[in-house]
């Protein structure tokens, strides 16, 4: 802002966006980093010269602000920067380059019968980047993130991880990695083509389990279905004994 002698609240009009949102990644106790998409958009608001904001200090108004923010040398002789960590929370409004993918997990769907369906949480839902997204070749219409649970792909896909689900790829490819609905119960495994119409689900642990193999009959007869590949994971692993920050 000081860039244009602007105050917040003149820049905020100048830019086109609300108060809180530029209150975020430029006002005294910043939260989060401006994204390069919006950066360019203030750029040409503003009549600044292109990349122009590209410079992690170009916020900063008393020059200790970005003092957590850490430049590497790259190959190419560019900076590679390492920026904090920016917390958000379900009022924080999408960046341009973000959407909101539906979080699924095993509901029970009928109460006291155990029987459960692979279904959305409501109001559940996660921000992903939409450049990871086009490097997957998934569309974001047909994205969607859900939990893994148990240790068959262990220690690939670990217990509790979150998984990115492309439900637009259920064509299998020999070695690829899908989620499944079997009777209720989400899995994830390798898939692979048996002679003929059947499938093999494969463990990444096959120490402790052992490939399934289905015909097409019996994967009707048992309710498997293919949700989509699996495209991303993430896994956070908590140091044991300690208690979450409040």
């Amino acid at each position: 802002m000081r860039l244009k002698g602007l105050n917040q609240a003149d820049f905020s009009r100048a830019i086109d966006r609300q108060p809180g949102q530029v209150n975020q990644f430029a006002g005294p106790n910043p939260t989060k980093n401006i994204g390069s998409k919006l950066a360019r958009h203030i750029e040409q608001a503003l009549e600044l010269p292109q990349f122009s904001l590209d410079n992690s200090r170009a916020f900063a108004e008393d020059g200790d602000r970005q003092s957590n923010v850490v430049k590497l040398p790259r190959k190419d002789g560019g900076p590679l920067v390492l920026e904090p960590i920016a917390p958000w929370d379900s009022d924080t409004p999408l960046e341009d380059d973000e959407v909101a993918l539906p979080l699924y997990k095993e509901v029970e769907i009928s109460a006291g019968t155990g029987k459960t369906a692979v279904q959305p949480l409501e109001g559940r839902l996660l921000r992903f980047s939409l450049a990871t997204l086009r490097v997957c070749g998934v569309d974001p219409a047909n994205a969607i993130c859900a939990t893994a649970s148990g240790h068959s792909m262990s220690p690939l896909i670990l217990h509790g991880a979150t998984i990115g689900i492309d439900r637009g790829m259920t064509k299998v490819v020999d070695g690829e990695i899908y989620a499944l609905e079997h009777d209720g119960e989400l899995r994830v495994k390798f898939v692979l083509r048996l002679p003929g119409t059947g499938y093999r689900l494969r463990s990444y642990n096959q120490q402790e389990f052992q490939d399934e193999d289905y015909t097409f009959e019996e994967f009707i007869e048992q309710r498997i279905t293919i949700i989509g590949r699996v495209f991303w994971w993430s896994t956070v692993r908590p140091l044991k004994g300690s208690l979450p920050i409040i």
